[in-house]
């Protein structure tokens, strides 16, 4: 599936403290060649001004369905557009749009809307944990709205806990999954599923200043990781050396070397519905560790580094499943040689390991490791293959779960 092309957005602005924050996935949205409706309410015009989202979004900015009445903006809006995301989205406008009340211009937009539209809740955790604020969000993806799980972190004043906007990235991501996507893209369909996803490159130390380790910067497994949360399941990620910032709504256990990436792994995968090794563990590890930095020795002569092997992480759970039902996915970074090519060595090595899925990519210069982008054949234990046409790694990421589910409804 292609990446989400140039598309009309309306940016809904509530009245928080965050709303600062929208004009950065304004930006975002912009540069990317969508064409931004900034619909602001009354209250989130108190912390940014008209001016400011007139200027970064290049629109004129309306908040009242008295403004351009023949233009009938309440009901033309809503129907002209291809996304509605509302960022932040208080408990007020929740309610609102749950109950459809439609009092000012975003309201109405949100009551006609009859595209995806994604809230980004922000606000204290009391009002967040309210029932009345529970049932709201449960009424609204009901109906098929995408409404973001908060961030946890600091909100106004002393107060810390979840309530906190996603990061604009964050939202933008999930913006571009559900232009993309469209209405498939918010399903709740992993709602009552418990899920393990690995991410990131381990790294195995020499001395105190030196390890062995790889290029993986952990997107493509943070990418599973908040899609999984989108879709309705209690997520665990084992994190491994990522600077990344943490997916709103999931847990996540940091590690550094493979061996304590293992240790979490199955820990974790007891009670899990399904785990997802998107991480790439170091094989080896220094045979010997040197409690201080290794000296240069001032002669050219070869330093010998002995090397052993580290745990196959996914060749062990597959093997020794705490479930039977448990579905284990596998990624494997691969480069053709003189011997075979990329996918031959993807099906090989998913007979070796034995998991149900094996997620193939050739990796190189803009592919795989650090881009944005991935592209992919996954491999199932069934014969089949799925070619996932270069996209961003979130598109990557709901495919794999696309498949998860459909082998639980095969298996179960």
């Amino acid at each position: 599936m292609p990446a989400a092309s140039p598309a009309r957005v309306v940016l809904g602005v509530t009245g928080g403290i965050a709303a600062y924050k929208a004009c950065v996935l304004l930006r975002m949205l912009v540069e990317s060649g969508h064409s931004v409706r900034v619909v602001p309410t009354e209250s989130a015009l108190r912390f940014v001004g008209e001016a400011t989202w007139a200027a970064l979004s290049g629109q004129p900015v309306h908040t009242r369905v008295w403004d351009d009445v023949h233009e009938v903006p309440h009901v033309r809006l809503g129907k002209d557009v291809d996304l509605v995301v509302v960022a932040p989205a208080t408990a007020d406008v929740l309610a609102k749009a749950a109950h459809g009340l439609a009092d000012d211009l975003l309201t109405s937009t949100l009551l006609t809307a009859r595209c995806p539209v994604v809230f980004a809740p922000a606000m204290h955790t009391e009002m967040w944990e309210h029932p009345a604020t529970q049932e709201n969000v449960a009424t609204l993806r009901r109906r098929g709205a995408l409404v973001l799980e908060p961030a946890e972190g600091r909100l106004t004043g002393p107060d810390t806990g979840k309530g906190r906007l996603p990061e604009p990235e964050e939202i933008f991501d999930v913006c571009q999954v559900a232009l993309a996507r469209g209405t498939e893209g918010l399903r709740r369909d992993l709602v009552g599923r418990r899920v393990v996803v690995s991410a990131g490159g381990t790294r195995e130390f020499l001395d105190p200043v030196r390890f062995l380790g790889n290029r993986s910067s952990g997107r493509q497994g943070y990418a599973l990781a908040r899609a999984a949360a989108l879709r309705g399941a209690r997520v665990t990620l084992v994190a491994a050396n990522t600077t990344l910032p943490d997916p709103a709504g999931v847990a996540v256990t940091r590690v550094v070397s493979t061996r304590e990436m293992r240790d979490a792994v199955l820990a974790e995968a007891q009670d899990a519905d399904a785990v997802v090794m998107a991480a790439a563990p170091a094989d080896f590890r220094p045979a010997d560790y040197s409690e201080h930095k290794i000296k240069k020795s001032g002669q050219d002569t070869a330093r010998i580094v002995e090397l052993v092997e580290n745990p196959d992480i996914l060749a062990e759970l597959s093997k020794n499943r705490p479930r039977p039902d448990l579905v284990v996915v596998g990624f494997a970074a691969e480069t053709g040689d003189a011997h075979a090519g990329v996918l031959d060595h993807g099906r090989a090595k998913l007979a070796a390991k034995g998991c149900d899925l094996l997620v193939v990519n050739e990796v190189g210069p803009d592919k795989g490791f650090e881009s944005p982008e991935n592209e992919a054949v996954i491999l199932g234990a069934d014969g089949s293959e799925t070619v996932v046409p270069r996209a961003s790694k979130d598109i990557l990421a709901h495919r794999v779960w696309d498949l998860v589910v459909r082998t639980w409804s095969t298996t179960g």
